[in-house]
């Protein structure tokens, strides 16, 4: 299977099961996209109809050119991985290589669009007590099996709000992970409120990476990133943020934003965060309810559609003029990237990722915690509802029927479970317009890609 589009002046042609990716002259594109079902003759007829300035020798030359790539396993190469996508999740089978900590089940925000409803994902607010917490790693530790890294994410609401037990928890681990043969690595999430001095030394110099929620634009982030008074937060954070990221050395960090139906023209939020100084960069589309004024509108994708591409022009322009910066959904390794496993199974979510409440429950992931039906089990116990677990460990790009055929399959290793849950009631379901999103922003990063490696130094 293959898939060819044009973007940025290229003309590019994935080849899906193979990751191969091709950037090709006019001809070539032409003769790939007729290749198969065709004999040679029917071909060369077609292309030379659709190119008549181009020698005939030249477009055969270009035929067999195709052809051999077809021989070498680089283009329609066949999919051989459906039948491993049960197997290989399975051999990882009870280790749980990381966990998102819920340190806080409240904040001292009270943005509009929070899926964990300001923190208490539909519950009662509470902090993690510092036993709770070091249970949670004693889990995470007796269940890791043979993996040596382990990812610990404090999460809230705010975890800046109990920062006393973050730090504890962080001494507790690092106390034990010599002997465990274990090496923690924290990040934290935080909406900057909270951030000073302490804070800063501390996540440079025990957190991995950081994630810092910023909306780009002031007007936008105020609008919904507001306090209790229903005041903005911006003027606060900024200056938090900006200090925090000098003192990183400008690295390890994420300035995290949320776009909506109030700024699908998002790439100007984008903008602002550049000028701003940050360079790590992500910005997600909302997820909310249908009906939500947050939620982006049918009328909202063509735009945000726009936004990828003059977003994927912007990264090429500003590379071209040593002014490089990362948008978290751009990165690709076309020489490499991540295993089969990796590309069949997903995030892991429910298997090898979880998450745990203040009370220490384990859930499939954070946007779980508060349904009771996904529950998994808790800390002391480990995971005593096996169906559910089951429903997860099925979870690949395989199992959901409508992935057969996609050509970014082999990407989004099927998307993520709990938009698929929240837009269809499944977590094998497919969130459409993720998906459409989504084979956009792997268009943008595959042409950013191939723009750099064709025009490196």
């Amino acid at each position: 299977m293959i898939h060819p589009y044009k973007l940025g002046g290229y003309n590019i042609v994935l080849d899906v099961c193979s990751g191969s990716v091709h950037a090709v002259d006019d001809v070539a594109y032409d003769i790939i996209g007729l290749f198969e079902g065709r004999g040679r003759d029917e071909v060369l007829a077609r292309a030379a109809a659709l190119h008549p300035g181009v020698p005939a020798e030249e477009v055969a030359e270009c035929y067999d050119q195709v052809a051999a790539l077809k021989d070498a396993g680089k283009l329609f190469a066949p999919d051989t991985f459906a039948p491993m996508a049960g197997e290989l999740k399975s051999r990882a089978s009870g280790v749980v290589k990381a966990l998102c900590l819920h340190v806080a089940h409240t904040c001292n925000l009270n943005c509009a669009y929070c899926f964990a409803s300001q923190g208490k994902y539909h519950g009662d607010r509470a902090v993690m007590t510092y036993e709770v917490g070091k249970q949670a790693l004693d889990f995470l530790v007796a269940h890791s099996g043979s993996r040596r890294n382990l990812e610990v994410d404090f999460f809230g609401g705010e975890p800046l709000m109990n920062f006393d037990v973050v730090k504890r928890l962080v001494a507790y681990a690092r106390s034990i992970e010599g002997a465990a043969g274990k090496r923690f690595r924290f990040t934290l999430t935080t909406n900057g409120m909270l951030v000073d001095d302490e804070v800063i030394e501390f996540a440079n110099r025990e957190c991995h990476n950081v994630v810092l929620s910023l909306d780009g634009r002031k007007e936008i982030h105020d609008a919904y990133r507001v306090d209790y008074a229903g005041n903005g937060s911006w003027d606060r954070i900024v200056p938090k943020f900006q200090k925090l990221v000098k003192a990183r050395g400008g690295k390890n960090y994420y300035m995290r934003g949320t776009f909506t139906h109030a700024n699908p023209d998002f790439l100007k939020d984008i903008q602002v965060m550049l000028d701003l100084g940050f360079t790590e960069l992500s910005m997600e589309p909302v997820v909310c309810a249908e009906g939500d004024p947050a939620a982006l509108t049918a009328q909202d994708l063509p735009i945000v559609m726009r936004q990828y591409e003059a977003l994927a022009e912007l990264m090429i322009n500003r590379r071209r003029e040593g002014r490089p910066f990362t948008f978290y959904h751009y990165m690709i390794d076309l020489t490499g990237g991540p295993c089969i496993y990796k590309r069949i199974s997903g995030c892991g979510s429910g298997t090898e990722y979880m998450a745990v409440t203040p009370w220490g429950d384990l859930y499939p992931c954070h946007q779980f915690v508060g349904e009771e039906r996904f529950r998994l089990g808790d800390i002391w116990q480990g995971v005593t509802n096996a169906p559910v677990q089951a429903e997860f460990a099925a979870c690949n790009v395989y199992a959901r029927p409508e992935c057969r055929d996609c050509w970014a399959r082999l990407y989004c290793a099927g998307g993520c479970a709990a938009n698929a849950w929240h837009a269809t009631g499944s977590v094998t379901g497919v969130y459409k317009t993720g998906c459409e999103l989504f084979k956009k922003r792997m268009e943008c990063a595959i042409m950013v890609e191939i723009d750099k490696l064709l025009n490196e130094e």
